[in-house]
């Protein structure tokens, strides 16, 4: 199985770079996971944001490959404790289909997107930027995959 973050943005602090970097190179022996970024689309005060959303969202589906299982992630999605999301990854791990994790630029996601998924995930109720989107979500991929393995959990 193999998991992919595929997030909509390609100039991030460095110090979001940094903390993906982190959690990904501690996965990888493990769990191959791997942060691919697509490219924004251009915004200006004359373009509308459902504009941008569309080309951001025919470049994300683009980027899916055929099979894979996709969790899109957005705000109305379900909100799963850390041990929930352990459950569904080990479920995910078992079905053995690689995974996509989808995460919109700074307007959402495309209608068409959130279709072609079959799992919408909320990190949390409060908007996130995209940035923080990436580096909670490959902290928390980290965190549920050492409850897989049997570490303890800060909480035990």
């Amino acid at each position: 199985m193999r998991v992919r973050v595929i997030a909509v943005g390609t100039r991030m602090p460095a110090w979001v770079a940094s903390a993906c970097d982190d959690y990904l190179t501690r996965l990888n022996s493990q769990l191959p996971i791997a942060l691919e970024q697509i490219a924004p689309a251009a915004r200006s005060p004359a373009t509308a944001a459902a504009t941008a959303i569309a080309a951001e969202g025919e470049r994300l589906l683009k980027a899916l490959r055929p099979g894979e299982f996709v969790s899109a992630l957005d705000e109305r999605g379900a909100q799963v404790s850390t041990r929930e999301l352990a459950t569904w990854l080990g479920a995910r791990m078992q079905d053995g289909a690689d995974l996509a994790f989808v995460i919109g630029g700074p307007d959402g996601l495309a209608p068409a997107v959130l279709a072609r998924s079959r799992y919408t995930l909320a990190l949390s109720r409060l908007t996130l930027p995209h940035a923080l989107a990436r580096v909670l979500l490959t902290e928390q991929l980290y965190r549920a995959h050492s409850i897989l393995r049997g570490h303890p959990y800060h909480r035990d």
